[in-house]
């Protein structure tokens, strides 16, 4: 067994090993380096705790971690690029389901967990610990299956919303923190089990009028819901490790999530009241199929790129979809050897979740310095010859900036509509996520190109030749 300062001493370096994990993960270009911190923290911080005390039947520890580990390993390897977002959502459910567990447990026995008082119960601070950690565990729980039915297309991405919704919510979270008051004066069952209850329907009633362009923030918000979960579990336990890892992705979280909402225009508080999105997504009308469109193939295409000084090209799920990333570099690459001085340009809620697009960009080894975020290079535009849209709809259109009945009125949106040229690559005029029409596809200077993304910049690749 370790002494009291040593476990200390490893919990602080483990510590401190997700701190420099966290600073990694801020650039692509460190983020490997980042992510190696991360498991080397997270494995000290398995291996001290394992050696407390407190831990007593290795047996059931080891069957739980080696089932674990075989689950992540095969979801690694098989999971593709476009199912990240589900993902990452399903992975927010299981870390909300763990501290309401361990939450049940420690109320259960507390003299195991070591927060009894003297009469057996438990101590004041640790059911108001309790309290806290059981019901944002909960929430996060159930909002995030939500949120993965819906990236995942089990569920409608199209928001759910009814008459008085917003009361509903309010009622019954005023009871859920009632009944938590009531169970930390008593420590009865009936209040706890009556809040966590409330909690469960509470994350479903939150994230089903969110619409499915909304999803990037929200994977972001029950991102920071988790570790605020695992950070209230963490003072029950006395678990100084789990409190500073809870607070670092709590907190991390919660600053993405107020940078992504300021790249909507929107307000954090709608998040988390649940209403975000919801009236957006509701009030886009039917799109439009009359209006005349300007269809070209590959060829017209390549002729346009090849003969152009600058290129900017927006990536967007269409990209994810078609997993057309590598078809995507060997373009770029081929351009960039035709003198072509090719950029990309990302908006922060591009895809289904935040850096989706840097991610599926890095992963065909497309160059860090020439990808940019749209406040570096939204004045570019203006000075583009050729700006190529891969599917993004939401966060190019004009409507955005033009129109003040549009829902979308206000949003910041990379200004495609100032270059030159526009070659939208997609397979229908279909709307985006947020359901509503886009501009740009009936402007005079935009030529679309109807397929698939991969297809497409393989036949504009071969038109170059």
């Amino acid at each position: 067994m370790l002494s009291a300062n040593l476990v200390a001493l490893c919990y602080l370096g483990a510590s401190v090993l997700l701190i420099l994990a966290l600073k990694g993960l801020s650039s692509p270009e460190s983020a490997r380096r980042g992510n190696l911190y991360g498991v080397a923290g997270m494995a000290l911080a398995v291996v001290v705790t394992l050696q407390l005390e407190v831990v007593q039947n290795y047996v059931w520890i080891a069957v739980a971690m080696a089932v674990g580990g075989l689950i992540g390993g095969v979801a690694a390897r098989k999971v593709p690029m476009t199912h990240m977002p589900q993902t990452v959502a399903f992975m927010h459910s299981l870390v909300g389901l763990a501290a309401v567990l361990i939450a049940v447990s420690a109320f259960y026995n507390p003299i195991a967990y070591g927060i009894a008082d003297a009469s057996g119960g438990l101590r004041l601070a640790s059911r108001i610990e309790l309290f806290l950690g059981t019901f944002i565990g909960a929430i996060t729980f159930t909002a995030s299956l939500i949120a993965f039915g819906k990236l995942q297309g089990l569920l409608s991405g199209r928001p759910l919303v009814f008459t008085g919704q917003h009361w509903l919510n309010l009622a019954l979270g005023l009871v859920m923190i009632g009944s938590g008051v009531v169970f930390c004066i008593t420590q009865g069952w009936v209040p706890f089990l009556l809040m966590l209850a409330i909690a469960l329907v509470l994350g479903v009633l939150l994230i089903v009028p969110i619409g499915g362009a909304d999803m990037p923030v929200i994977v972001s918000m029950l991102n920071s819901y988790s570790g605020w979960a695992a950070a209230g579990i963490g003072f029950t336990l006395g678990n100084n490790m789990l409190i500073i890892a809870g607070a670092l992705v709590g907190s991390s979280g919660a600053i993405l999530s107020y940078i992504m909402c300021r790249a909507m225009n929107r307000s954090l508080l709608n998040v988390l009241l649940g209403g975000f999105g919801g009236e957006t997504a509701a009030a886009g009308g039917p799109v439009r199929t009359d209006r005349p469109v300007k269809a070209g193939s590959a060829e017209d295409a390549a002729f346009l790129l090849k003969n152009a000084r600058r290129v900017i090209i927006v990536p967007g799920y269409g990209l994810a979809v078609a997993r057309a990333q590598h078809a995507l570099k060997e373009l770029v690459d081929r351009l960039v050897g035709l003198g072509v001085d090719v950029k990309f340009a990302i908006h922060p809620v591009a895809g289904r979740m935040p850096g989706h697009m840097n991610v599926l960009l890095a992963e065909a080894d497309v160059p860090y310095d020439i990808v940019h975020e749209m406040d570096e290079i939204n004045a570019e535009f203006a000075d583009t010859d050729v700006a190529v849209v891969i599917g993004a709809n939401d966060v190019t259109n004009p409507a955005a900036r033009n129109d003040p009945s549009s829902p979308i009125y206000g949003m910041p949106v990379l200004d495609v509509a100032k270059a030159q040229h526009i070659i939208f690559i997609k397979r229908s005029l279909s709307p985006g996520y947020a359901g509503l029409d886009n501009e740009l596809f009936y402007m005079d200077k935009t030529m679309m190109l109807f397929d698939d993304a991969k297809k497409a910049c393989e036949a504009i690749l071969q038109s170059l030749d």
